[in-house]
């Protein structure tokens, strides 16, 4: 029936060949199949895209114009459809305001808690700020002391130089009669001032009894006390004196705030923000290091970097500072006095000295000015300039340190020393997920408190839970959303879906498991499970078989990728799909089609890269070795360190050596064993391209060769055609009408914009003449259009494009097309035309190779593939490090480095190291009972 199943008919997006497809709603339904072969189609393109499209249609028009419309997929029709909610495998958000507090609002409910119920203290005597009313403090001095004689007195200047007349001149015209000066009480007309000395001035506002008859008037004194001196009062008795304030106030050096409000704990509120770091919690800067080249060389040799002879403006006024200041020019810059070091780096201060430079017309001119210091024009410039090129070129020196003001916290004086169960703001959003829901359950409120801060507490916990059960615990309120993974970001966007708890709604996710270990699988399946519980349908387009084997339903979809897929292959329980005849999958599934063991482990030589004393982010002195020419897979449970090891610590630290840049890298003792290698090359997941115009075939360098191959055909060479001329991005060859990109963009006021086909080179991207140049009976556009399996046969003959089109096939992208957008190819595909660029390159042999989970997207069999890719690299003699979380991957590494035993502070400790056999029996790690029944 219509009411309990979806039906799609005639399914057509990209690939996509279905006919008809049934299958129950509110059930956990696993769409798999090998990669590329229109899983995403399916799942995203197709059936969340049109249940989108139908909710937000049902708006209205001004509605609408505020959100983004989806266009209707190429699909006859789709019954059955509830709203959807979309949760893909994005990377975090790349505002540096945005972190995992903002994004869950778990933040915004711990601001409102410390408003609500936080005690304030001094920065500087870490004594709490108590307010008072006018009322509090007159009962205070009703019981403290009856029929006692008081004065009552209002600070208005406080260890200050100076006669000041002009005050007092002023008091006395309103009316005040007595002042205490630096402790003795005495007329106005009478102070004797030295203005040479710190003075103390207070305003005697009343001399009285304190009884019960004298409420009033001790009220309107204290009152009127508190008018004077913004907030504070002073009580003197004949023994002994006190400081009220009926605002958060220091009674030792009045240092006060205002009333404490939401928005003086937000780092993104000019209130809340550190006033350094403007709530970044970073400082950005450029080092000595950077900037001097070689501290061998002398400045008159180009020490220092675009300050030489070759750059005429900045080298005069160096010159003419050396000069000033008697330096040797011809010097060693090691050899030069630290404080002249100092003037050049830093500058002259206020000091103002002769500057010689030339003027527009080259002629040399002197200026009395105050020299800033080479670090800190640079740094301006970096600031001020619209150059992307020289932008770009000053980034190399830019490096980022934590801000020393605030330590990170990106939250002003006021707002770091607020407590709440003796615990400031800081502490609580740097610890981990874990640590603050048992710090919410724990606290140790009064009955008031509890009773203000009850439902803030409850929010606060929920949703710290929520994030608990998708294996997040190890992750910190304060962690910035651009350091997520791709799965982190999705299984956070995850537990706000559980959070809300809506029904009836259809929720589509993109392999939620990326960057999960397996131990945390379970917490991952059993939120699924409670979604669906709830009366959602749970479409999850997947490839881990733990998830696989507790769906209701599974969809294979295949039996290829590309155009050989986009059907579905098979559909049914897991017991029925492992004996489908025509499933790949459940051929993997069952055993009978593996990723096999290698029968004999490579040993490791006597060369290793060893990592000392690494201590970025949870890392704790970690000593890492790495054998090279091997493949090593650094493993471990989610927030263990493993990135902080490898892409933080490892990578830069290489990059510098191997590129002479300066660029800002994890801390760490030494690294040594670079002297055996010659590059290093990182293969992360990001785009390999931003614009529609990059695509495989420019990126690999293959469009260059086909180029060059056009334009020497005959008939290329008769019109004198050059290579650039069969480009469509630059005039000359390409179609003018729509500028190369062969679609013509349409904005539309409410709807999302339209892209129609270029009506004049019919969506080729070039013009006429350029289309009727043809090799082997096709034109460029035809050939840009083949796909990567065509093109190697079509292009065999010519060796240098067949090598490049072959690494592509090998690592399993026979399938995409050469001239496919950049913008549509997953992060597991820019990751593999990636890794096809440089193995088509001629290998050193002493490359170390970094992927950061490159089984990303890929299906059992295209894991197979990626391996070999892998051992053809390492029997090149090049080292492979491999940071993942799948154990095919981890049982045919070479090497292991398990960091663990958990997530977070837990963490950042190597416990286990060696054979994947000899980490297997490890009894501290959490991969080694995978590990343990993978290699059996």
């Amino acid at each position: 029936m219509t009411e309990s199943n979806i039906i799609i008919r005639g399914a057509k997006t990209h690939n996509l060949n279905i006919p008809h497809l049934s299958f129950p709603r509110n059930q956990l339904v696993v769409i798999t199949g090998p990669s590329g072969s229109g899983k995403s189609s399916l799942a995203l393109k197709t059936i969340y895209a049109e249940g989108q499209r139908r909710y937000v249609g049902s708006l209205s028009t001004y509605a609408r114009q505020f959100l983004s419309v989806m266009d209707k997929p190429d699909v006859e029709s789709i019954e059955g459809l509830s709203p959807a909610i979309s949760i893909e495998q994005k990377a975090g958000s790349h505002n540096p305001r945005s972190t995992v507090g903002t994004i869950t609002e778990i933040y915004d409910y711990v601001r409102l808690l410390f408003a609500r119920i936080g005690i304030p203290h001094c920065p500087t005597h870490k004594s709490p700020l108590k307010a008072m009313s006018v009322s509090q403090i007159v009962d205070t001095l009703l019981s403290q002391n009856t029929d006692e004689k008081i004065h009552v007195l209002a600070p208005v200047v406080e260890d200050q130089k100076g006669a000041h007349e002009t005050l007092l001149t002023d008091y006395l015209n309103q009316g005040y009669i007595r002042i205490r000066l630096n402790g003795e009480v005495m007329p106005i007309d009478q102070a004797n001032i030295d203005p040479s000395k710190k003075n103390s001035i207070d305003i005697v506002m009343d001399r009285l009894k304190v009884n019960p008859d004298n409420t009033q008037r001790l009220s309107e004194s204290i009152e009127m006390a508190s008018n004077v001196s913004k907030g504070r009062i002073i009580i003197t008795t004949e023994d002994d004196e006190t400081l009220y304030s009926t605002q958060h106030a220091c009674h030792t050096c009045g240092w006060s705030i205002s009333q404490l409000e939401p928005k003086m704990f937000s780092f993104n509120s000019p209130t809340g923000a550190c006033s350094h770091c403007d709530g970044l919690g970073m400082r950005r800067y450029i080092s000595e290091e950077a900037i001097i080249i070689n501290p061998i060389l002398s400045i008159g040799d180009g020490a220092i970097w675009h300050w030489d002879k070759q750059h005429k403006h900045y080298y005069a006024i160096l010159l003419s500072v050396c000069e000033y200041y008697d330096i040797d020019i011809h010097a060693p810059w090691k050899s030069l006095d630290k404080e002249h070091q100092k003037i050049i780096l830093y500058g002259t201060g206020t000091k103002r000295i002769p500057l010689n430079y030339p003027n527009i017309y080259g002629k040399m001119v002197s200026r009395i000015r105050r020299f800033d210091g080479v670090i800190p024009v640079l740094e301006k410039r970096y600031e001020e300039t619209d150059s992307e090129s020289v932008k770009e070129s000053l980034a190399k020196l830019i490096a980022y340190d934590q801000c020393q003001s605030c330590h990170g916290s990106r939250l002003s004086d006021a707002a770091r020393y607020v407590t709440v169960s003796d615990t400031p703001l800081p502490t609580v959003i740097q610890q981990s997920i874990e640590d603050l829901n048992q710090w919410i359950k724990s606290l140790n409120l009064t009955e008031m408190e509890q009773n203000i801060a009850e439902k803030i507490i409850t929010e606060i916990s929920n949703r710290s839970q929520f994030l608990l059960s998708v294996g997040l615990d190890y992750l910190s309120l304060n962690r910035a959303a651009e350091t997520l993974s791709g799965g982190e970001a999705q299984r956070i966007r995850l537990a706000s879906q559980i959070g809300s708890g809506l029904v009836g709604v259809m929720y589509v996710l993109d392999e939620p498991s990326i960057g999960l270990h397996m131990r945390d699988n379970q917490r991952l399946i059993d939120t699924l499970i409670h979604l669906r519980d709830l009366g959602n349908s749970v479409i999850v387009v997947e490839h881990d078989e733990e998830i696989m084997r507790q769906a209701d339903l599974l969809i294979d979809i295949g039996p290829g990728a590309g155009i050989h897929g986009g059907q579905v292959t098979a559909q049914g329980h897991i017991d029925e799909l492992i004996n489908h005849p025509n499933s790949l999958t459940g051929d993997y599934l069952t055993g009978k089609a593996t990723i096999p063991v290698p029968s004999k482990r490579i040993t490791p030589k006597d060369q290793w890269v060893e990592i000392i004393g690494a201590t970025c982010n949870n890392l704790k002195a970690v000593h890492a070795k790495i054998p090279l020419g091997l493949i090593t897979c650094v493993s471990g449970v989610s927030g263990s360190g493993k990135s902080s090891l490898i892409n933080d610590t490892l990578y830069p630290a290489a990059y510098n050596h191997f590129n002479r840049t300066h660029h800002h890298q994890g801390p760490c003792d030494t690294i040594k064993g670079f002297e055996h290698l010659d590059k290093v090359i990182d293969i992360d997941q990001s785009p390999i391209g931003r614009t529609p115009r990059s695509n495989p075939a420019t990126y690999t360098g293959i469009f260059t060769l086909i180029r060059d191959l056009f334009s020497q055909t005959e008939e290329a060479r008769s019109r004198g055609y050059q290579p650039g001329r069969f480009s469509f991005n630059v005039k000359g060859g390409r179609c003018e009408a729509c500028s190369g990109d062969g679609l013509i963009k349409v904005e539309m006021h409410f709807l999302s914009d339209v892209y129609v086909q270029c009506d004049l080179c019919e969506g080729s991207r070039f013009n006429r003449e350029t289309l009727s140049v043809y090799y082997k009976e096709k034109n460029i556009a035809q050939v840009l259009d083949l796909t990567v399996d065509e093109a190697t046969t079509f292009f065999k003959p010519i060796p240098r494009i067949y090598k490049k089109l072959k690494t592509l096939q090998d690592v399993g992208l026979g399938y995409i097309k050469l001239g496919q957008s950049a913008t549509t190819l997953s992060g597991g595909e820019a990751q593999r035309i990636k890794l096809a660029r440089e193995l088509s390159k001629r290998s050193t042999g002493q490359t170390l190779f970094i992927l950061d989970e490159p089984t990303t997207g890929l299906h059992f069999h295209d894991i197979k593939k990626l391996v070999h890719v892998l051992e053809a690299l390492r029997n090149q003699g090049n080292t492979v490090i491999v940071i993942e979380h799948n154990i095919d991957v981890i049982k045919v590494a070479d090497w292991i480095i398990d960091i663990g035993p958990e997530g977070g502070h837990r963490g950042g400790t190597i416990v286990a190291e060696g054979t994947p056999e000899t980490v297997a029996k490890s009894k501290k790690s959490h991969t080694a009972p995978y590990l343990k029944a993978a290699l059996k």
